[in-house]
């Protein structure tokens, strides 16, 4: 990732960016529109998740020999989340992470799991926390809460592919998106729509690209803090430090 952002420092007049879907969907607008104009009061926690359907064939347990984790893979996005809610410049106090294998043992090899739990401090009383799966039964269900000090926002707290709610003798359901793409679908049109702006209008891109590296950043403390055990600290200007000894 920092590879990019330094390739793109050399060459200002292009213009790049990074494909963090959930930045072009309407609903995640439409709730920072509302948190920036202080609906809530002071943002201070936000809860996220990313869950995907099951997917019984194994493509996540050989994707995961080179996906960078669970929190890598598929926390990012809702890493990047906090750091558009909470602000692109929030420095991170510490991060400590647990998980298990519930369905695919096999992840194990990896050093991976199937259900990820991360909590991220940030100074300036701050609190991120993620959740990932990839043993949803009815479809994906990825969301996001913003509580702040005077109310709280929710995106796809109930999830729904589209507006028809079934009534039968089985009893009262709907169905949602069976994947990622289902759920996101229009924010990649927005995307694509976007970044084909800034290149060819010369809009202004809609984030800062270094943004980015401090995602992976996150997500690699995760999952190392989930493999190793341990909680991780960092200073006020965000360097790693030693856990403080009593």
């Amino acid at each position: 990732s920092q590879s990019v952002v330094d390739a793109a420092a050399k060459k200002p007049h292009l213009k790049v960016m990074c494909g963090f879907s959930r930045r072009f969907d309407a609903s995640y607008r439409a709730a920072y529109d509302r948190m920036d104009q202080g609906a809530i009061g002071r943002a201070s926690i936000i809860r996220s998740q990313t869950c995907d359907k099951l997917d019984p064939s194994g493509f996540f347990v050989a994707y995961a020999e080179f996906s960078g984790g669970i929190f890598v893979d598929c926390n990012i996005h809702d890493i990047d989340l906090a750091l558009w809610y909470f602000g692109q410049d929030s420095i991170v106090k510490s991060v400590v992470a647990m998980g298990i294998t519930a369905v695919q043992p096999e992840l194990r090899r990896h050093k991976d799991v199937d259900n990820g739990v991360g909590i991220v401090e940030f100074w300036g009383g701050k609190i991120a926390y993620f959740y990932s799966s990839r043993m949803m039964a009815a479809g994906q269900h990825d969301m996001t809460e913003i509580i702040g000090t005077d109310g709280k926002l929710a995106v796809n707290a109930n999830p729904q592919g589209t507006l028809l709610e079934m009534h039968e003798p089985q009893g009262v359901r709907r169905e949602i998106p069976g994947d990622y793409y289902g759920r996101f679908e229009h924010a990649f049109v927005t995307e694509a729509n976007e970044f084909t702006a800034a290149c060819l209008d010369n809009t202004k891109l809609p984030f800062k690209l270094a943004g980015a590296v401090k995602a992976v950043q996150i997500g690699c403390a995760l999952q190392e803090s989930l493999n190793s055990g341990q909680k991780i600290h960092f200073d006020e200007t965000g360097r790693r430090i030693e856990a403080p000894k009593l």
